[in-house]
């Protein structure tokens, strides 16, 4: 859900948060951002989990602000810098379509962060009962990627909260469930910190392909199949950067009295 606080001085939403987010007695989201003024950027978005807690970027967010800002004439430009805590985000929009540059993998466990050393790529660690072969990227938030025979039938609702709370990833962490459908097409389910599985998420879709890249199991350009829909993920030699497109569709509109 989106809040236009551009022209308007909004109070902080976090004790708000987890009522609008529920999906029976509020008005149902997995994130609220909201967009501000920047002083060094277009723009600002400040992303809210639905548990409440402030997250640093959100790729699928990101799409939606982009052509949210221009459906609304809130802006002329078609490509835009918006300032997010995960750093200066840059999308573009392609039609009906948005492209983001989401800036380049960080894959230092330090930065991820984790408590292992190193770049974690088909590391063995042993989760839930479970040992797992996992690889972590960071794309403006953490990522933690497992490949799976059958992603469909995997228990991600009980796999997920492990992970995203095990002490190895000390501000918790969002774990993708990857199926390798051949080089150029992927299959993934999501567990995000502070939302639970979701539809889809843009910078978990960048980080997969990043992912499967480091260990040899897909191209650097690909579709990612998300229940949510596709995304475009390149991750390009040229600059090191990971762009993603996708579309951004609004469902509906209203105000909201605090």
């Amino acid at each position: 859900m989106v809040v236009n606080c551009l022209s308007e001085d909004c109070p902080d939403f976090r004790d708000k948060v987890t009522l609008w987010s529920d999906r029976r007695f509020g008005i149902g989201f997995d994130q609220l951002l909201i967009v501000r003024p920047s002083q060094k950027a277009d723009f600002k978005m400040e992303i809210l989990n639905a548990d409440g807690g402030e997250v640093e970027m959100c790729g699928n967010g990101i799409r939606c602000v982009a052509q949210y800002l221009v459906t609304k004439g809130l802006t002329s430009k078609k490509e835009l810098t918006i300032e997010t805590l995960g750093g200066m985000i840059k999308p573009r929009l392609l039609d009906n379509l948005v492209e983001v540059d989401m800036g380049e993998p960080e894959l230092n466990a330090a930065k991820i962060p984790t408590t292992l050393e190193g770049k974690i790529i088909d590391c063995p660690v042993e989760i839930a009962g479970r040992e797992f072969a996992i690889t972590c990227v960071n794309m403006g938030n953490p990522h933690c990627v497992i490949f799976v025979d059958k992603v469909d039938d995997f228990p991600v609702n009980e796999v997920g909260p492990k992970f995203e709370r095990h002490e190895i990833f000390p501000n918790r962490i969002n774990t993708e469930f990857i199926q390798v459908i051949d080089p150029a097409h992927l299959k993934m389910r999501v567990w995000e910190r502070g939302a639970g599985e979701t539809l889809a998420c843009g910078t978990g879709a960048c980080g997969a392909l990043v992912a499967a890249v480091l260990t040899g199991r897909a191209q650097r350009e690909a579709t990612l199949h998300l229940k949510g829909g596709d995304l475009k993920i390149h991750w390009s030699q040229l600059d090191n950067h990971v762009y993603m497109t996708g579309p951004g569709k609004e469902i509906y509109s209203g105000t909201i009295q605090v």
